[in-house]
């Protein structure tokens, strides 16, 4: 049973007007389910709608996107089957980010790491019922390290006090999910903003996808408030950015994005072709495929 209030994703996205250069990727995406394959967590704080590989392949088609990195989310907790599914499916062109225990294996990594996966997340958002203690990270941190995977850490502005004295000493690279959720509204001058200003600039292990203007955005479509903060990122870290669609937009309650208009969003925040490159490109080809 889906969860009261969760909105599915847009059945009949318009065709955009941008069109992605040859190779682009989508760095970050979901599969969910189905559910009777692929069952959902039971201690997931939302039950999403399906939205399996081949509805996501064929939204690639139609958007123009070559690539895409699979990030499993909360709704399937550790069970990483339905994305190492798809992984396989297409093993050229999809990587992943799991989300593993502590208890995982050298064994199970190998296997993870042989079907496309290149990192793990983690989830700090209390909302989301994050639960893993710090010493779990570092456990699992430790067991990654040798295969040269990354982190991603998904957490709001609230939770970096959390957050920051765990990322401080990895050597991996950090991959910050949807801008930090930093509040787009209040701009480049924030406080939080400034948190995710002084870390780009401060070490070049730290990343960030400018991601998710349908969550952040206080004006809705076409989410012009978040131009300022998602260009001001590009500009910050332009070898170390990434762009993503969110598909198929979990647990949203808000409206329905309409992932083409997302996808038109890209020359707004990065006007630039050759910053386009980077960020669609060049920048996933050196942390998923080399």
């Amino acid at each position: 049973m889906v969860t009261p209030g969760y909105l599915a994703f847009h059945p009949n996205p318009r065709k955009p007007d941008y069109v992605p250069p040859d190779g682009a990727c989508d760095s970050h995406c979901h599969v969910f389910g189905p559910g009777d394959r692929f069952p959902y967590s039971p201690t997931s704080s939302y039950i999403p709608v399906d939205a399996p590989k081949e509805t996501l392949f064929q939204r690639h088609e139609f958007l123009g996107f070559d690539r895409a990195v699979l990030v499993q989310a909360s709704c399937h907790g550790r069970d990483n089957s339905a994305m190492i599914d798809a992984l396989k499916s297409r093993p050229e062109t999809l990587r992943g980010v799991a989300i593993v225990g502590p208890e995982i294996t050298e064994a199970e990594l190998a296997d993870m790491h042989e079907a496309g996966v290149r990192g793990v997340r983690f989830n700090f958002v209390k909302r989301l019922r994050a639960r893993q203690t710090l010493e779990d990270r570092r456990t699992i941190v430790d067991k990654i390290a040798p295969l040269g995977w990354h982190v991603v850490i998904y957490a709001e502005p609230e939770d970096m006090e959390d957050v920051q004295p765990f990322i401080a000493d990895l050597s991996l690279p950090v991959i910050f999910d949807h801008m930090g959720r930093v509040p787009v509204e209040r701009g480049t001058g924030s406080p939080e903003f400034k948190v995710m200003e002084r870390l780009l600039r401060e070490d070049d292990k730290y990343w960030v996808k400018v991601s998710c203007p349908e969550r952040l955005s206080k004006a809705g479509p076409p989410y012009d408030d978040v131009v300022e903060v998602a260009k001001a990122m590009i500009e910050i870290a332009s070898d170390r950015v990434l762009w993503g669609t969110d598909w198929p937009h979990p647990n949203m309650k808000s409206h329905i994005p309409d992932d083409g208009l997302l996808v038109d969003r890209i020359p707004l925040i990065c006007p630039d072709e050759t910053m386009q490159k980077k960020l669609l490109i060049d920048n996933p080809d050196r942390l998923y495929w080399t």
